[in-house]
């Protein structure tokens, strides 16, 4: 008898170190070297239950967009179902695409704003906002909090293959995200292997498995905030290490800012930085998509 209950003493105690050791990495923004252990995604998704992160998300100021060139459309995905996009398609025909992913209010009407000024900044490019919450926009930051820990890992990335088969088998793709939706830039890419000229990371929580980022074949640049609370000047520094030890073109830039600083809802929006940050990510992917 004291021998199974000192067993069960003991696999209790490895069990309370094994959660520990969990939430220390995630509270790191570690990651492990196994394909099935936490990843970039589920570490944002973590951050929702972040009461510090979620004021870091104040309510966006109500914005409309009137006079945009794109429409929403929907695309079939492997899994069965049907995945939303919003569609800005060039006047002349080009191979050249944009994968644009939302941050974590969701597919709303300031990304697809965005997305217009990307595409006219560009030329020659078409754009696909891709919607990662199934068609569900934040209206505040409760219900932003909650849809980003819905997202599953699968859906997402069959949401982005769909976007991929799509486009069509001659597609050249970039990729850029804010947020959540920088965070899954650098998966989409990494998923989009070859066919990835560029890929852009606004502030979001970058892959640090080396055995995923091996997958990556795209050139980075980064956009980071050095007044961020979690994904710190720390994490992106060791992003920048892993991705060049892997041979992996990057140019990482760090603003002396909030996080969401690009975010023109945001009341602690910074204009010089966003403006500064424009110019290096609109020349960054002109020259990779030529």
């Amino acid at each position: 008898m004291k021998t199974l209950t000192f067993s069960i003493f003991v696999l209790f105690l490895i069990m309370s170190i094994a959660r520990s050791q969990d939430k220390k990495c995630i509270e790191d923004c570690c990651e492990t070297s196994s394909a099935g252990d936490i990843t970039a995604p589920n570490i944002m998704a973590s951050f929702g239950n972040d009461e510090d992160f979620r004021i870091a998300h104040p309510t966006p100021v109500p914005f409309k967009l009137t006079d945009g060139k794109g429409k929403m459309i929907t695309y079939k995905t492997s899994d069965g179902k049907d995945a939303n996009g919003y569609e800005i398609k060039s006047e002349i025909s080009t191979n050249n695409w944009v994968f644009v992913i939302h941050e974590w209010y969701g597919l709303n009407d300031y990304i697809k704003k965005e997305s217009e000024e990307i595409f006219t900044s560009l030329g020659n490019v078409n754009v696909l906002a891709l919607d990662l919450y199934d068609g569900k926009v934040a209206a505040n930051s409760e219900e932003a909090s909650k849809y980003v820990q819905t997202v599953e890992n699968t859906r997402a990335v069959n949401i982005i293959n769909g976007a991929r088969d799509y486009a069509g088998p001659g597609a050249v793709f970039a990729t850029i995200g804010w947020c959540f939706g920088g965070s899954w830039s650098n998966q989409t890419a990494i998923e989009l292997g070859e066919r990835c000229a560029a890929c852009v990371i606004y502030y979001g929580m970058p892959e640090q498995n080396t055995e995923r980022l091996a997958m990556l074949k795209a050139p980075v640049l980064g956009i980071f905030a050095k007044q961020d609370k979690r994904i710190t000047t720390e994490v992106a520094d060791k992003f920048e290490e892993n991705l060049k030890s892997l041979n992996i073109p990057v140019s990482l830039y760090h603003y002396d800012a909030v996080h969401g600083f690009a975010n023109p809802s945001n009341p602690k929006h910074d204009s010089d930085a966003t403006k500064d940050a424009k110019e290096k990510t609109y020349a960054f992917l002109k020259e990779k998509l030529k």
